[in-house]
């Protein structure tokens, strides 16, 4: 009799027989099509864009939203007009519903996630929201250095899923007032969605360097000693070897600048055009050691009115070779980095 007691009372609080409810599944609530996931971003700031590894560093908040009438609730019964779940642990184990998991595609060495928040409201509408602080891999054209505009993309995909099970909607994206960054402007940010290999959405920015730093550093002082060579064209063709010593002097100025300045310089296998003004007032320089050594020759020879022709007409071809192959380096380079 006593077993028979213990027996029904077993059955009675736990009902693992006819009647148990069936285990939940999780999955998108989509009865009538594709979920609609609507997608905000608010990019607070940029940590660095890495010219030599190809990355860039941002922190934001990410907003994804939905809707899941599986998830309505009452109210007046719950007592409260919005249900708020906060943290990881409250998020990922004890939410009782689906929700759209998004990972950084292109991420490369950091990606974490912190303050993660979900709010469903009464009619089954969902939020969530967290904060990111991740480095992403990007393609940079470096061609038209230090001129050059870069599309930052960051690549959040949903695999496991399709895009006849969840759709990405791009809605609001917003750049903090206070975003900044040494050398760069932040031009605009917009939300691209992605359908292929699996649901997902591009976060894409458009960062343009400021070119000041780099010509107040580089460029006009070294064109400056460029043109301070030409001057041996208005010295004495007899003393070559002042000549000489003049040339060679801003030869060594624009080595020790390329020298002085790599570090600053992308360090890329193709030609920029930082790197051709460089080259190109580097040949300029050694160009003037032979137009002395001709000029030289010519007055050893007693040709000295050669000479004075040759230094005449080097006075204004220099000049005009020098200053008009800088606008061809730059139609150059803008027009492979645009192919």
């Amino acid at each position: 009799m006593f077993r028979f007691i213990i027996f029904i009372l077993l059955v009675a609080v736990c009902p693992c027989h006819a009647g148990s409810p069936p285990e939940r599944v999780f999955c998108p609530p989509g009865n009538s099509g594709p979920v609609r996931v609507n997608v905000n971003f608010a990019l607070q700031g940029v940590n660095g864009i890495d010219d030599e590894e190809e990355t860039f560093g941002f922190n934001g908040l990410l907003q994804l939203s939905w809707k899941d009438p599986s998830q309505a609730f009452d109210p007046v019964s719950t007592g409260t007009s919005e249900i708020i779940r906060q943290g990881s642990y409250q998020v990922d184990e004890l939410t009782p519903s689906w929700f759209p998991q998004v990972y950084l595609a292109n991420e490369s060495g950091l990606y974490e996630t912190d303050a993660v928040t979900l709010r469903v409201k009464p009619d089954g509408s969902c939020t969530l929201s967290c904060s990111i602080n991740a480095i992403a891999e990007c393609h940079l054209s470096m061609r038209r250095y230090p001129f050059d505009t870069q599309v930052l993309d960051a690549d959040f995909s949903m695999p496991g899923f399709t895009a006849d099970e969840v759709v990405f909607v791009a809605g609001e994206s917003t750049l903090a007032p206070e975003l900044s960054l040494s050398q760069w402007s932040m031009d605009g940010l917009r939300i691209i969605p992605l359908s292929l290999p699996s649901p997902g959405f591009t976060v894409r920015l458009k960062a343009s360097r400021d070119p000041l730093f780099t010509l107040r550093l580089v460029a006009m002082p070294l064109a400056l000693i460029v043109m301070l060579s030409w001057s041996v064209f208005w010295m004495e063709r007899s003393s070559l070897g002042d000549r000489i010593s003049v040339s060679f002097v801003g030869i060594l100025t624009a080595v020790a600048y390329q020298i002085v300045v790599g570090d600053l310089l992308p360090h890329v296998s193709y030609i920029t055009v930082m790197h051709g003004f460089l080259n190109l007032s580097f040949f300029v320089m050694c160009a003037t050691v032979v137009v002395n050594l001709v000029v030289g020759a010519c007055d050893r020879r007693g040709r000295g009115d050669l000479g004075d022709l040759i230094d005449h007409r080097c006075r204004w071809i220099f000049p005009i070779t020098y200053f008009s192959l800088i606008p061809v380096i730059f139609l150059v380079a803008f027009h492979l980095s645009s192919s």
